[in-house]
């Protein structure tokens, strides 16, 4: 990297990137097609990963490797686990892609192995790791289960975030379809360190995994700002249940953990409300990922509006309940003139939740346009199909 690359960046970070290609024979000079990765690097980073900013010549990788990787929010919420976990624990991370989880743990371990395939990212890891003066995080270039398998090496922690999309690109979630496929290669994980912490897709089957890895002592289910982002897989030699946390980070760093174990979600009896009260409460992202759906009536006093209805009613206002709440103006009839006699502007949220209708398509049939301070939740009430005229109150 060169001062002339950092000055061309700084001087048309706020240009269009399409436009800049295009433009690319008029700065002879100039790498522009690395010039504009850096430029889209600088604007994800705004928002994934704002301490990077303060490093002028941190490089950032190619689109598809910053899709992938954690934000900064996740991985330093990771690196918190790991710091209850172990005192300076010895990491390998064996999916290091562009090393936001490696540099994160690198805060609360003695050495973090960095262990990746892509000579690019290694190089762009062992540069960033320069800039940012971490000097704890050893780089390797190799296929990481030939790396664990040649070195022997054991470490405290294990991490693999196993890449989620097939040859063809599309995005997936089961173990077996990621790559690479650790259910194939558990013994060895197993062998070289007694624990191992795997991050999945919010889209993974929770139960099935936890049978699949086996010895899964904890599954730590994160959101962020009500946004579910990533499962995070707990194994441990010794351990034969497990707990779920379902976790939702906001911008202040604040964590509420909501934890329980499936046998107590079974034994909890949930309360069925025969009408809504004057609030309804729609649980958060990891909430309704995680399914302590009977025990939520327990922890908060709510009534449920049905088995398979996640909702929850009650007369009084819950405080810092982990979700939105809504107030309940009226009951409305799907009928458009009933609609829009209740919705004088014609605007409103549609949300549906155990309705057959999807949320954009009623909204067309409702005849609203989006926007406004008032939603229409539609849900089923009992075996009975519901529509709510409400306005969100937390």
């Amino acid at each position: 990297m060169t001062m002339e690359f950092i000055d061309f960046v700084n001087a048309h970070k706020d240009e269009d990137t399409a436009r800049l290609l295009l433009s690319a024979g008029r700065y002879p000079s100039i790498d522009m097609p690395a010039t504009v990765q850096q430029i889209e690097g600088l604007r994800a980073a705004r928002e994934k990963w704002p301490s990077l900013l303060q490093y002028e010549e941190f490089l950032y990788p190619p689109r598809l490797n910053r899709e992938q990787a954690s934000s900064e929010t996740t991985a330093r919420y990771k690196a918190q686990l790991i710091a209850a976990i172990a005192q300076q624990p010895t990491i390998a991370d064996l999916t290091g892609g562009m090393g936001v989880d490696s540099m994160a743990f690198a805060s609360v371990a003695a050495r973090v192995d960095y262990v990746e395939r892509d000579p690019q990212l290694c190089s762009l890891m062992e540069h960033n790791c320069r800039v940012t003066g971490l000097q704890n995080v050893g780089v390797s270039c190799a296929d990481s289960l030939e790396w664990l398998a040649k070195s022997q090496q054991k470490v405290d922690i294990l991490f693999v975030d196993p890449a989620r999309r097939s040859a063809s690109g599309r995005k997936v979630s089961a173990f077996e379809d990621c790559e690479p496929d650790i259910l194939q290669h558990l013994p060895l994980l197993r062998s070289l360190s007694g624990l191992l912490l795997v991050k999945a897709s919010p889209m993974i089957d929770i139960d099935l995994a936890c049978r699949q890895l086996g010895h899964v002592s904890d599954v730590h289910v994160v959101a962020v700002r009500g946004e579910c982002k990533e499962v995070l897989f707990l194994c441990r030699a010794e351990a034969d249940s497990h707990r779920i946390h379902c976790v939702n980070l906001k911008g202040d760093n604040a964590v509420r953990d909501f934890a329980f174990s499936r046998e107590e979600e079974l034994s909890a009896l949930p309360s069925f409300c025969t009408s809504t009260g004057r609030y309804l409460y729609e649980p958060d992202a990891a909430l309704m990922k995680g399914g302590p759906y009977n025990l939520i009536c327990q922890w908060f006093g709510l009534e449920k509006l049905g088995r398979n209805t996640h909702l929850y009613t009650a007369d009084r206002l819950v405080a810092d309940f982990p979700g939105r709440v809504f107030e309940v103006l009226s009951g409305l009839k799907a009928g458009r003139k009933d609609i829009a006699a209740a919705v004088s502007e014609g605007k409103a949220h549609v949300v549906t939740r155990n309705y057959p209708v999807a949320a954009a398509d009623l909204q067309r049939q409702l005849g609203l346009k989006e926007g406004g301070d008032l939603f229409v939740l539609a849900t089923t009430l009992g075996s009975s199909r519901k529509l709510f005229l409400c306005r969100q109150v937390g």
